[in-house]
């Protein structure tokens, strides 16, 4: 059988940090940071316990951060190039190297990663990291690289805007001067001259929405008039491959990449063919955002994609800007044929939290919407940590303010999963509804692998047949099957105020598609549970069924449960 991967994505920083009151703009002699240590066997269980099957651990590798470890060997980073007193995990520092605040003991941080690994694996899960290739730190320095492996920028041109064989873009005879505070004197941040910014900002003046604290790196495209030199292959693609096999060698089982489409996709389908190579069972996951480069990317071998602006949008408009649930239809349509490497999520590090006054304001809203991103095709499927808890993002932390989402920047503790792991016990007291929730989110993930029809069946969307049917709101409720040949899921959502009774029209063209019987059948509610009941499955009449408000119901039955009297 297939499996369906089950992601949950944490920050370790943030995750076993049990800090009780973290200050707004706490520093890390304040706040404290979460260990990697503290993410124990019992810990892993609890992760695992919500049908986990792969931990991304995001923010692992070192990155700007204004904590002083010169004491360990390492450089400090000026603070005016840091977002926050924690940094962004996207302002790699060294890529060789484990983020010290990550560490009980610093000069062990290496081993304590790779014992981690082993944790996850011995849980019966799987290891994603961040693979950040357009962009690092403006400090950029690895003081833990391999013997005979070169720096980033060493060697550079200096007075070139672009060459194929620097790492990074020039701005000749500029100094860097951002539209942001650099200091003054001895604390003051100088770079002479000007390198370009991460977001392809090409000039020596960002501002400050821009991804200043960043240099984006050189892949052999020269901007001005995107000509691109790739033979010889460029020195970035060299460094960079060194750099994925380095972390495959520790056991790393994927790669979550960052804005892959801001990288050639040439050197795509050039690296992850030459990781393979040594590490075939390496999955490489895309952050994209243009539907567009949706296919290329994945012929240059990517296994899956971020549907964010198709489906996590689509759902997101139908829940907050009373948008029709019938346009889920077109997502899977605009997918169609690539539907299974497409990554679902409702939250991430970038989005706001589902229970965030800014999205839904209620984390017991969320069953439709979870139904239809875990279930709509066979691709993974998100959580990113403290959503299975209702975390509302509430806090203003500091560079982070109040804006719905979880700080990446700062040092801090979230509330909802600092009462569930209770100091790593994993026996906090939560309300009851908190446990409804957490076991809803269980049973869901859970059901995605449990039943094959999900994991690895095939799809029919019901809406066509239904958009006439008094007895269904097209404009709230959605309706599809999911099957393999052995079982069928009839599977319907209501993402409207009040329960609803349900008629669903079946057409014979769905049987025949999926090679399904008619007849009655002996069937079972699976999100409620309970004993099987008749039920008519057939063409000629409506499927009855009720849905509760902001809920969804799951019927199942088997070829063999089917009779044609």
């Amino acid at each position: 059988m297939s499996v369906k991967p089950i992601i949950y994505q944490l920050l370790p920083r943030l995750y076993t940090n049990y800090c009780p009151t973290p200050v707004h703009n706490g520093t890390l002699e304040q706040n404290g940071s979460g260990k990697l240590n503290a993410i124990t066997d019992r810990v892993l269980r609890d992760i695992k316990s919500l049908g986990t099957t792969h931990v991304w651990y995001t923010g692992v590798i070192e990155h700007a951060h204004d904590a002083d470890y010169t004491a360990y060997g390492i450089r400090r980073h000026n603070r005016h190039v840091v977002k926050g007193h924690a940094g962004s995990p996207y302002a790699i520092t060294d890529y060789y190297d484990i983020d010290p605040d990550l560490a009980v003991d610093v000069d062990h941080r290496i081993e304590e990663f790779e014992a981690l690994v082993e944790r996850t694996h011995k849980a019966g899960m799987k290891v994603i990291i961040d693979f950040v290739p357009n962009h690092v730190a403006r400090e950029y320095y690895s003081d833990a690289k391999p013997v005979g492996i070169e720096d980033l920028g060493q060697g550079d041109n200096h007075d070139m805007f672009f060459s194929p064989t620097n790492n990074f873009y020039y701005i000749p005879r500029q100094q860097f001067a951002p539209h942001v505070e650099m200091g003054h004197g001895e604390d003051a941040y100088v770079e002479f001259p000007a390198k370009a910014s991460g977001n392809d900002c090409f000039n020596a003046f960002p501002g400050v929405n821009d991804w200043y604290d960043t240099v984006k790196l050189n892949y052999g495209v020269d901007p001005w008039n995107g000509s691109k030199h790739f033979d010889p292959i460029p020195p970035t693609w060299m460094k960079m491959l060194h750099i994925l096999r380095y972390w495959a060698a520790k056991g790393v089982d994927g790669f979550r990449c960052d804005m892959v489409h801001m990288v050639p996709v040439e050197f795509w389908k050039w690296a992850i063919s030459n990781v393979r190579r040594s590490y075939p069972d390496v999955i490489f996951i895309a952050e994209i955002y243009d539907v567009a480069l949706y296919r290329p990317y994945i012929e240059a071998g990517f296994d899956y994609l971020y549907d964010k602006v198709n489906l996590y949008d689509t759902l997101r408009a139908v829940e907050c800007n009373d948008v029709s649930a019938a346009q889920i239809t077109s997502c899977w349509q605009t997918v169609e044929g690539i539907g299974d490497k497409m990554l679902n999520f409702l939250e991430n590090h970038d989005e706001q939290r589902f229970a965030s006054p800014q999205y839904a304001g209620d984390a017991h809203r969320v069953m439709p919407s979870l139904i239809v991103s875990s279930m709509l095709n066979t691709g993974p499927m998100m959580i990113y940590a403290g959503q299975e808890l209702g975390e509302a993002a509430l806090d203003s932390e500091g560079y982070s303010g109040y804006d719905g989402r979880t700080t990446i920047f700062d040092y801090w503790s979230i509330p909802s999963i600092r009462a569930h792991l209770n100091g790593g016990k994993c026996n906090g007291e939560l309300p009851d509804n908190i446990k409804r929730l957490r076991d809803s989110y269980a049973k869901v993930l859970k059901m995605c692998n449990a039943e094959k029809a999900l994991s690895e069946g095939r799809f029919f969307d019901l809406m066509y047949a239904n958009y006439e049917n008094p007895r269904l709101d097209p404009h709230r409720n959605y309706v599809f099957l999911r099957a393999t040949d052995d079982e069928l899921l009839l599977i319907a959502v209501n993402f409207g105020n009040e329960d609803k009774d349900m008629a669903v029209n079946i057409p014979r063209h769905a049987f025949d598609t999926l090679g399904f019987p008619e007849g009655k059948a002996r069937m079972k509610e699976l999100l409620l549970g309970g004993r099987a009941v008749a039920k008519e499955l057939r063409s000629d009449r409506p499927f009855e069924l009720k849905v509760p408000a902001h809920g969804a119901a799951i019927w199942k039955v088997s070829r063999n449960g089917i009779s044609e009297e």
